[in-house]
Formats: C-alpha cells, sequence, structure tokens
C-alpha cells in the first residue's frame, strides 16, 4: 500500500456539463461549449501551476458523433478556433500539446488545427496538454489489437507493456487522478485501459463554474488516498 504521489503526475478530466450550465441560464448549448472553451486555459494554467505533468481533456467522444449534426459541425468549428487562438499562448507557456483520437473523421479545418498546434509545441518541455477529441476508449483498444495483428507479432509476445505501446497514450503515464465534472458518475467510454487504477473523483459542479476551488478540493481528496495496485 502507498500514498497517492503528489502532485499527481497525471490527471484526466472529463468535462461535462456545459448544456446544463447554459440551460440554466436561459443560454443556447453552443453558449455553454463557449463557456466551457474558455475555462480550459484557466484551468490548464492551475494545474501546470501545481507541477501537474501531463493534463488530459475529454473534449469530444466518438459516441458525440450522435448529436445532432448542427451541434457537431458548432463544436468542431468552435475547437479549431480555439485551438488556433489558444495555441501561441500555450506555446509562450512552454505548454505542449498533443492530439488523442482519431483525426481521420475530424473536419479538415479542425485536423488543420490539430496538426499546426501540436507541431508549433512539439519541443515545449513544461505541462504536455493532450486533447482527447474523437475518442473512444473501446474504440483504442480494438484499434490497438488490430495493429499488433497487423505487425505479425506472435500472440505469446503480447503483454500489457506491448499492448500499451499500440494505444493513443503510448508515451503518457497513466493518469493518477480522473476528475469528472457535472455530477456523474460513470467513465463514458473515457481512457479505459490506461484509468485501471486510476483514483476517481466526482464533482457536481459544471465545467464551466470548475476551477481554483474544485482543483483544491479534488487534490485534497487524492492526498487521502492509499493506493493499492492489487496488493494488500
Amino acid at each position: 500500500m502507498t500514498e497517492a504521489n503528489y502532485p499527481p503526475r497525471h490527471v484526466a478530466i472529463i468535462m461535462d456539463g456545459n448544456g446544463r450550465w447554459a440551460r440554466k441560464r436561459g443560454l443556447s448549448r453552443l453558449e455553454g461549449h463557449e463557456a466551457g472553451g474558455d475555462n480550459i486555459h484557466t484551468v490548464v494554467r492551475i494545474f501546470a501551476n501545481y507541477g501537474v505533468r501531463y493534463l488530459t481533456l475529454y473534449a469530444f467522444s466518438t459516441e458525440n458523433w450522435n448529436r445532432p449534426r448542427a451541434e457537431v459541425t458548432a463544436l468542431f468549428n468552435l475547437l479549431a478556433t480555439r485551438i488556433n487562438r489558444e495555441a501561441h499562448a500555450f506555446h509562450q507557456e512552454n505548454i505542449r500539446l498533443l492530439h488523442l483520437g482519431d483525426a481521420d473523421k475530424l473536419s479538415r479545418k479542425l485536423g488543420e488545427k490539430i496538426t499546426a498546434a501540436v507541431k508549433l509545441t512539439r519541443h515545449n518541455t513544461g505541462l504536455t496538454l493532450c486533447l482527447a477529441i474523437d475518442y473512444g476508449g473501446r474504440d483504442e483498444i480494438i484499434q490497438a489489437a488490430r495493429d499488433i495483428i497487423s505487425s505479425n507479432i506472435i500472440a505469446d509476445k503480447v503483454d500489457q507493456a506491448l499492448f500499451s505501446q499500440y494505444l493513443y497514450t503510448h508515451d503518457i503515464p497513466d493518469p493518477d487522478l480522473v476528475i469528472r465534472t457535472g455530477g456523474e458518475l460513470r467513465l463514458s467510454n473515457f481512457l479505459l485501459w490506461q484509468a485501471a487504477y486510476s483514483e476517481l473523483y466526482f464533482t457536481p459542479v459544471l465545467w464551466p463554474d470548475f476551477g481554483q476551488k474544485e482543483i483544491e478540493e479534488a487534490f485534497k481528496q487524492y492526498k487521502c488516498r492509499q493506493r493499492r495496485f492489487g496488493n494488500i
């Protein structure tokens, strides 16, 4: 049994609650997503100041394709504009950006903005910000299995270490802490392999309102956890 390392090296967040935040204020869902986008850089800075090395944000899941086409298009345009606007600021703050997910189905505009942001920040040595866009944990595992088969690796050679090298997160440590905002108590197909032994923290606070106070509370609870990893 070991105490939780502090600060956690890798924090992953399911950013939930934009729509409900907007509805409570009589605003459109898009305005809720815009408010959620406005909160990202603030939250990234807070975690960077704590010394967190990796931060993964669940921005668009494979299941989100089931939303109305107009909302998906608006989300992609919002993400493209946001990434384009923030990339240089992140670069100045020594933050490295990575994309987790399938880039093939993204809009051309969004794909180009992601590629440019990743290229611009690739040599930065501060916090690594992973944007999970068109990401799904089950799809990631299936794709990894397909890639292993395509590589003609014999079954006896496949272990957890090798399998991990075929995931989107192959160069990223597993999350120590997974946070979900918005009050729901599930992972929703997020980092299913990587979160096997992550500490989980759920908060009713909606994503646009998530900030310093809530992060302090999440870390307070995390510091009290005993991480057993299957041991006594």
